[in-house]
């Protein structure tokens, strides 16, 4: 197969790492400077799956219209925000894509990707799976899961197009299930993201020197955490799901609606504490873009629960309230690195 990965950063090498290694054939499409590194020295992967450098069956492009040939499965992965400019500078790949899918955390990416690519060639697809850039040609592998990935066709009913890819990604050690509920699967990934993302920038902000961790293991910052992933659980179960902890053990939602505020208080802070003990001292990629100046996802994650609040009726009072922090700490500090 050729997969083609449409803004190979952090994650987008790191899948695209895996795939080349299993035997498939890859072209990454990154900025300019990281395409060369890894044409020039291949692609090195550190982390929790090993240091290699990857060079076979893996070419990188800065320009998705240099990419050769067919392209049996494309891979959406640039910043939610540049998905139209994006999918614009690869008019000239459309008409030799076979099928695409989105990576991105978003609710409408499916939807994005189908007015370009036609809705008949885009399967839904979401993934815990995380990479960070280091340097141009060096990326860290930072966190998998059991079942890492979830593909299924948008409609809902079984296709053999998707039963070849998860096998293609379980090949690859990328575990991947087939599911029915592909949307569902979506939401409850965005509601992970936007919970550990808004905890993390409206409670550390600009403290350089404290993580999301640091924040979890005091009592206070505790409560935050879980106030707000009590409301955005109302709003899932507003949607009509009810949880599935699809990405276990990272998502615990079906634990957070059965316990008390307080015992749900002890197991954030116990989470806190264990991740500081293990030395686990990040923060998600929002908070990191925030502090960084650029212009964050917050609309994609917090703003998609806020909104299906607003049309559900339901309040949501912590995660408004956060909401409008970021926007306002990410106006301020873009303003400022402008000037």
């Amino acid at each position: 197969m050729h997969v083609c990965v449409l803004g190979a950063g952090g994650l987008g090498s790191v899948v695209g790492a895996r795939l080349a290694e299993a035997g498939q054939r890859v072209s990454l499409v990154a900025r300019p400077a990281h395409a060369d590194a890894i044409n020039a020295r291949g692609l090195e992967v550190t982390g929790i799956s090993g240091h290699r450098t990857v060079r076979a069956n893996l070419c990188a492009y800065a320009d998705p219209g240099d990419v050769p040939g067919v392209v049996d499965w494309l891979i959406v992965l640039v910043k939610t925000r540049d998905t139209a400019s994006a999918l614009t500078g690869a008019e000239a790949l459309r008409p030799r894509v076979a099928a695409g899918f989105s990576l991105q955390n978003s609710t409408t990416k499916d939807e994005a990707l189908a007015a370009w690519l036609g809705a008949e060639r885009v399967i839904g697809a979401t993934t815990t799976e995380a990479g960070v850039l280091l340097a141009a040609g060096r990326v860290h592998h930072t966190a998998t899961a059991p079942t890492a990935f979830y593909f299924g066709e948008r409609d809902g009913r079984p296709s053999d197009r998707v039963a070849r890819l998860v096998a293609m990604f379980t090949a690859a050690a990328l575990s991947a299930r087939e599911t029915a509920v592909i949307e569902q699967v979506e939401w409850e990934k965005l509601m992970q993201i936007a919970v550990v993302a808004g905890f993390s920038a409206s409670t550390i902000g600009f403290l350089a020197d404290r993580s999301f961790a640091d924040g979890l293991s005091i009592r206070s910052g505790a409560e935050h955490y879980v106030q707000l992933a009590t409301e955005m659980l109302a709003v899932y179960r507003g949607l009509g799901y009810e949880p599935q902890d699809f990405f276990a053990p990272f998502s615990a939602f079906r634990r957070l609606g059965s316990i008390s505020f307080e015992a749900a208080v002890e197991d954030a802070m116990a989470l806190g504490v264990d991740m500081l003990q293990r030395g686990i001292v990040g923060r998600p990629s929002l908070h990191e873009d925030l502090t960084r100046g650029r212009h964050t996802e917050v609309e994609d994650c917090l703003g998609a629960y806020v909104r299906a609040a607003d049309r559900l009726g339901i309040d949501v009072p912590t995660v408004r309230g956060a909401y409008r922090v970021i926007r306002t700490l990410q106006q301020l500090n873009t303003e400022e690195m402008n000037t």
